[in-house]
């Protein structure tokens, strides 16, 4: 061990430059004037927020033409709503809290502008115990009876 200097330092490489700085403007435009070859590539909707394609089916449905549109909660529905919301003393917002839902879903069902969700329309019937769907809607809903 006699040969080893702890004074001197061999450098056995130097590192090369990060993937950063190597894609930087200065880095692409020093070797191109070193005349390397420099490679580019145009990456598909770099940049842009597309993970997801629009389908022509979706974009039809979203200009909502008369033969293609989103189904919507009927008045009718939204009215039962809005009498068995008042008959128990709740507001839209009492009611939202109680199904644990925001209140601008409960204001959408009323105008009739929510595309319906039978878990969301459940949630309501047993809130305000009036039957939303089906043929008799705005009777009264019974309680299912458990049968062992």
């Amino acid at each position: 061990m006699a040969e080893s200097d702890w004074d001197t330092v061999t450098v056995l490489r130097k590192k090369g430059p990060t993937a950063a700085q190597a894609k930087s403007k200065q880095a692409i435009t020093a070797a191109q004037r070193r005349g390397e070859e420099v490679q580019t590539t145009k990456k598909w909707a770099a940049g842009q927020n597309k993970q997801h394609l629009v389908t022509k089916n979706t974009a039809k449905l979203d200009r909502e033409t008369e033969e293609l549109h989103h189904d919507r909660v009927p008045l009718e529905v939204g009215k039962v709503i809005q009498q068995g919301r008042q008959e128990k003393g709740l507001t839209q917002k009492d009611l939202a809290t109680k199904i644990n839902e925001k209140p601008q879903v409960i204001a959408d069902y009323e105008c009739g502008r929510a595309i319906p969700n039978n878990q969301v329309m459940g949630k309501i019937e047993r809130a305000i115990g009036l039957k939303l769907r089906g043929k008799d809607i705005g009777q009264p809903l019974e309680p299912k009876s458990k049968t062992k």
